[in-house]
């Protein structure tokens, strides 16, 4: 029993006409009745009331039409959803992304969603170390890292450069300053994220080479919670310039760079090399890298 066959069926129920219905199918009518023939083999019963010149129905042809209109109706609801996810009217693309990160999708997804608002965007919270294990475990489709990922079924999209900022209180004696050395940061109280990574421990290793001691006293597990700290004059932080551009537009914070320390982070946008990707999540890519050429 296959589709197309349902479909006979049901046409040839609703003309009560196997002439009729050829017409209808712009089929011929042994081609209709061949297929009927076929159906009535595969479920072993009779359909249609041969000495009935309407087209009558069976009793196993009443029951077995029904069905064919709730599976004709099903594969045209299925039709229409995928035209629907191809146009981008419906569907949804799931990415991951760390604390930082996250900062970098925020105007991609508003642009996204005022050019998309029927698209659903769910973004992960992850640990950058484990977005590659999250992207080839089919856990999300995207990943957002700071680093180029050496497993060669990744796929990477350079997207943008961000780098390490110094950044103080509006109120603090260094802050209108635009670019400081190491050595005038000997005193100062810092305050790090606990995650370890490669940018962590290249500016502790340059305070070292420098001489100059690296006075982390606190410690937190949140970017929101250090810049508001360092607003409050509680101490200093090393932070993603991406992650900082509301506060230090608008005067909350003050921007320095340190001259001895010049970290870029490249961000990526990864997925699955040899993975066919949603059409919402083509999109997501195709905006990004719209939005980076700018």
């Amino acid at each position: 029993m296959d589709i197309n066959q349902l479909e006979v069926l049901v046409v040839v129920a609703r003309e009560k006409s196997f002439s009729r219905a050829a017409e209808v199918l712009q089929r011929t009518q042994p081609a209709v009745s061949q297929a009927i023939r076929r159906l009535e083999q595969d479920v072993g019963e009779k359909l249609f009331d041969r000495s009935s010149k309407d087209g009558t129905l069976t009793y196993a042809g009443e029951l077995l039409v029904d069905y064919a209109r709730q599976m004709l109706n099903l594969r045209q609801t299925a039709q229409t959803a995928i035209k629907e996810m191809r146009n981008l009217h419906s569907g949804k693309v799931t990415l991951s992304a760390n604390e930082h990160t996250v900062f970098y999708l925020l105007p991609i997804i508003a642009e996204y969603r005022k050019r998309h608002p029927h698209i659903k965007i769910e973004v992960h919270r992850g640990v950058a170390s484990r977005i590659p294990k999250e992207i080839t475990a089919r856990e999300v489709e995207l990943g957002i890292v700071s680093f180029k990922p050496v497993d060669d079924t990744l796929r990477s999209i350079s997207v943008l450069n961000d780098q390490l900022l110094l950044i103080v209180s509006p109120e603090h004696r260094l802050a209108g300053k635009t670019s400081v050395s190491i050595r005038e940061l000997a005193e100062e109280t810092f305050i790090a994220h606990n995650a370890a990574s490669p940018y962590r421990r290249l500016v502790i290793e340059t305070f070292e080479k420098n001489n100059t001691p690296l006075n982390i006293s606190v410690e937190l597990p949140s970017l929101e919670a250090i810049k508001r700290l360092v607003q409050a004059g509680v101490g200093i932080a090393m932070v993603p310039k991406l992650g900082t551009r509301a506060e230090i537009a608008d005067g909350r914070l003050k921007g320095l760079t340190v001259s001895e320390i010049k970290l870029e982070r490249k961000l990526h946008i990864i997925y699955r090399r040899r993975s066919v990707l949603s059409h919402a999540a083509q999109e997501f890519i195709k905006i990004a890298k719209e939005m980076s050429a700018v």
